[in-house]
């Protein structure tokens, strides 16, 4: 039924013809895909997109296919995480043909309760997938991996200033953006204020090296995960020639993974690898990023709901004179604090660490602000 709904819009992956070999080892995930009429059934839909005209670019490399030669050799630890690979998606006549159909596949997959991860093009079909959000009015926490801030009003190119229109718009639907991992040389300082300004968070690639559980917990409540390979380091990623620093390849595949155990995550997706890759190097880290978000779905699956208060270690503080608690889960080891509201929002043990010395946590007075 989700197949015939979408089918018209996308081209179906065959993972025999994508082999090179005569087929794959048990346990290999190339071999454990769930077949296209059993689409239903699956916890994660892989799709991909060859766009690139959001870069400039009238190339149409079959980049995503390139992933999939790496990630269907990869073997599969978790089988109790069910995949589907819709295929990639049909590029458009023009360029906004392929967002609407971009959408309406994420749409109708989120409609049947599945979680999205696509990969291939530029950077700008981000856009698309928020959209996806925004026709359903629905409310969206939203991060970006990202060496640049793609705020550029003065581009031609969309890649670099689709997020005017995603922060911007009317109406709009995203209630917290986080861009994690732009590189400071390549930012002008304005546009950080003006981020600023609006309650969104930015954090430094080597604020983030420091201490990469820092930003777990915006990408945990985050409904949308969108990372340019851009803010990958060249020598980790070479066909990104952007820069040759920023994050390695076991951090990149960290922060996909911070992304898979989240809970509120619909949406995932990796961008900006185009085919020209020595010895597929690329393909392959975007093949394990991939991996890792999977096995991050795994351990989400152990994690117990907050309500169900026997999965969790409570801590009760009196913090600047404002009561508050923490919790601990004891399956995962991840921390939620309470808000005046007596909603959650996630955090870390340094979080706790602050409010036991009766001081208000950072994270806690930004929330607080935008609220």
């Amino acid at each position: 039924m989700l197949l015939h709904q979408i089918q018209e819009l996308i081209e179906l992956a065959n993972p025999f013809e994508i082999s090179e070999d005569e087929g794959y080892k048990p346990g290999q995930i190339g071999g454990m895909l769930l077949e296209a009429n059993d689409f239903d059934a699956a916890d994660l839909v892989l799709l991909g997109c060859d766009e690139w005209r959001g870069k400039g670019s009238k190339a149409t490399p079959r980049s995503a296919d390139a992933v999939r030669k790496q990630l269907y050799n990869l073997y599969l630890w978790h089988s109790a995480i069910r995949i589907a690979d819709a295929g990639n998606v049909k590029p458009g006549a023009q360029l906004a043909d392929t967002y609407a159909a971009v959408k309406m596949v994420i749409r109708e997959l989120l409609k049947a309760g599945k979680r999205v991860l696509l990969f291939g093009g530029s950077h700008d079909i981000t856009l698309a997938m928020y959209q996806a959000f925004a026709e359903e009015k629905m409310l969206l926490e939203a991060t970006a991996v990202d060496a640049l801030i793609d705020l550029d009003s003065e581009s031609p190119f969309p890649e670099y200033k689709f997020l005017l229109e995603m922060l911007t718009s009317e109406p709009n639907y995203v209630k917290q953006f986080n861009l994690i991992g732009f590189q400071s040389y390549f930012v002008n300082p304005q546009l950080l204020e003006t981020i600023d300004k609006l309650r969104f968070d930015c954090f430094r690639v080597g604020k983030v090296q420091e201490k990469m559980d820092e930003v777990e917990p915006a990408i945990r409540s985050s409904h949308l995960v969108s990372f340019d390979i851009a803010a990958i380091a060249h020598a980790f990623a070479p066909a990104t020639t952007l820069s040759p620093n920023g994050f390695t390849g076991q951090e990149a595949c960290k922060l996909m993974q911070y992304a898979g155990m989240s809970g509120t995550n619909r949406v995932a997706g990796i961008f900006g690898f185009m085919a020209k890759d020595p010895m597929g190097l690329t393909a392959m880290q975007v093949a394990h990023m991939i991996w890792y978000f999977i096995d991050g779905m795994q351990r989400d699956k152990h994690e117990v709901l907050l309500e169900d208060r026997t999965g969790y270690n409570e801590y009760h503080l009196m913090c600047a004179e404002i009561e508050t608690l923490f919790l601990q889960s004891r399956n995962t080891g991840r921390w939620w604090m309470q808000l005046p509201d007596k909603t959650f929002i996630p955090c870390t043990y340094a979080d706790y660490l602050v409010a036991s010395h009766n001081d208000l946590p950072e994270r806690w007075l930004r929330a607080q602000e935008r609220m």
